[in-house]
This record gives C-alpha cells, sequence and structure tokens, in this order.
C-alpha cells in the first residue's frame, strides 16, 4: 500500500512538473525572415521586421523563434507551406498561397539622387533620364526584373542603366544598398529602387540625398510601382491572422515610429495590388 501511495505521489509530482514547464515555456511565435536584408532583417535582429515581431511578441506575451531562409524564388513554399515557420512578414498583400493581414504599411519605388546636383527628378518622362547614369537593381534568373526597368525599356532609355546585384554577393556587407552607396560615391547618378532600401541606406550615407516616390504610380500595362505590404500566415489560419492584425492596429502608431526610425518612405493612399506570381 506505501509503495502504491508512493507512485502516485511521483506520478503526481512528475505531472506537475511537466504541466509547471509547458507553462513556463510560454507561446512561441516561429517567424521566417532572411538572415541578412537590411532594413529588414539579419541574424542580429536588427531589421525593421525584427522590430515588429518583437512588438508583436511582446503585446501576445510570447517569445520569438526564427527560421532564417535567404528571401528568393519560391519563397513561401520554402517557408510556411513547408511548416517552417508561423508567420511570413513584409510579404506584398494579397500574395499567392498565403493569407495576409490587413496591410501595415504602404511604399513606393523611389529615385535617389545627390542633393547637391540640382536635379528635381520625379517622373520616368523627365527628358534629364536620359543623360544620368541609371543604378538598377539587378534580380536575374531570381525572378521578374524590377518594375522602374519596364518604364525605363518602354522609354528606350537602355545605354546609362547599370544593374547592382542585391543577392549572391557573399563577401559584401549588405549588397542590398551598394547602389545607394554608388549614388553617394558619384558612380552613378540616380537610383531607381524599392523605397525601403532606398530611404534606409540613404540615411546611412555622409553625401546628403533626396529619396523621391517615382512617377506615375503605375506603368502600362498595369505594371505597379507602388505596394501595400501585410505579413502571411497558411491559408485557413483566421484566428492567427486576426490577431497579429488585432495587435498591429492597436500599436499603430509604435509600427510607424518604428517604420520612421528606418526611413521607410509610406504611401498614404490605397495601392494597386501587388501581382505575386514573381516572388513566389
Amino acid at each position: 500500500m506505501q509503495n502504491s501511495s508512493r507512485l502516485i505521489a511521483e506520478g503526481v509530482g512528475l505531472a506537475l512538473l511537466v504541466t509547471t514547464g509547458a507553462a513556463s515555456a510560454g507561446r512561441v511565435l516561429r517567424v521566417c525572415a532572411d538572415p541578412d536584408n537590411l532594413p529588414y532583417s539579419n541574424q542580429k535582429r536588427e531589421g525593421f521586421e525584427n522590430k515588429l515581431v518583437d512588438l508583436i511578441a511582446k503585446d501576445l506575451h510570447a517569445k520569438v523563434k526564427y527560421a532564417w531562409v535567404r528571401q528568393r524564388r519560391a519563397l513561401v513554399r520554402r517557408t510556411l507551406t513547408a511548416n517552417a515557420c508561423d508567420i511570413l512578414p513584409g510579404i506584398p498583400d494579397g500574395l499567392e498561397k498565403t493569407l495576409t493581414t490587413k496591410p501595415y504599411y504602404r511604399s513606393t519605388y523611389v529615385f535617389v539622387y545627390r542633393k547637391g546636383d540640382g536635379l528635381h527628378l520625379r517622373s520616368f518622362d523627365d527628358p534629364v533620364l536620359r543623360r544620368l547614369r541609371i543604378g538598377l537593381h539587378a534580380i536575374g534568373s531570381e525572378g521578374s526584373n524590377p518594375p522602374p526597368s519596364y518604364a525605363l525599356v518602354r522609354r528606350g532609355i537602355l545605354d546609362n542603366v547599370v544593374g547592382f546585384k542585391m543577392w549572391d554577393v557573399e563577401s559584401v556587407k549588405n549588397p542590398q544598398g551598394r547602389i545607394v552607396e554608388a549614388v553617394a560615391n558619384r558612380d552613378i547618378d540616380v537610383a531607381i529602387v524599392w523605397g525601403p532600401f532606398g530611404g534606409y541606406f540613404a540615411k546611412g550615407q555622409k553625401t546628403a540625398l533626396e529619396v523621391v516616390p517615382v512617377s506615375p504610380a503605375s506603368e502600362p500595362p498595369g505594371i505597379p510601382f507602388t505596394f501595400a505590404m501585410s505579413m502571411g500566415v497558411r491559408p485557413g489560419e483566421t484566428a492567427l491572422k486576426t490577431e497579429l492584425e488585432g495587435v498591429l492596429q492597436r500599436r499603430r502608431k509604435d509600427v510607424e515610429k518604428i517604420l520612421g526610425a528606418y526611413g521607410i518612405p509610406l504611401v498614404r493612399t490605397e495601392a494597386t495590388p501587388a501581382n505575386a506570381q514573381a516572388t513566389n
């Protein structure tokens, strides 16, 4: 009888230990992010998406566990679909094969040029573009060319364009920022880049740079330059989507403060839905 009581007590104690351990572990948010893609994210958690995830985790009393995945083709298949994580931040609103939150920011492609050069670029139709050295991010085999390339080709502006790799340059720190550094160093006259890259890397240059949204807002036949950005979860996971939206809405001022600290150009009007085919 004593042995039975002792075994029962030990069993209860073990159950309590397991329960207590599970409770102390708490909730974990599994997030996929690029390990070297500032201003979005890196393994040191220095990007604005890292800060937004921390904001959400704090609000939900959760911890964050990252799966570091390079932002390349088939991103959704390699992250959410593969169950590598439950949350994929910083994706276009309505991205195929995901359930996306309401957008938490909208940005646009921008012109980046030196303030002291007397340029006043606003439009792809500005004739000065024909005589400037223009930098574009070269996506190459990893996906479609960036939208500005179509605008330039449509206007016959080809010979004065310089391509800059933003991926697969392991020997260079922050390769996505080299194009902005090239403007500051006078290697090119203007960079036409996605707003978060332009705004963030322009802030870090010793040379004063202008960061100006491109115009018009889209290029025939329906190629947008402005995109609404969201967080993605797996289709059907509406509870998690709603929970993320709730935090992003409640902490809207904090979200905008983080975006502002990283120099992210924001577009306040409704964005043209992003075509997600090339990303997924």
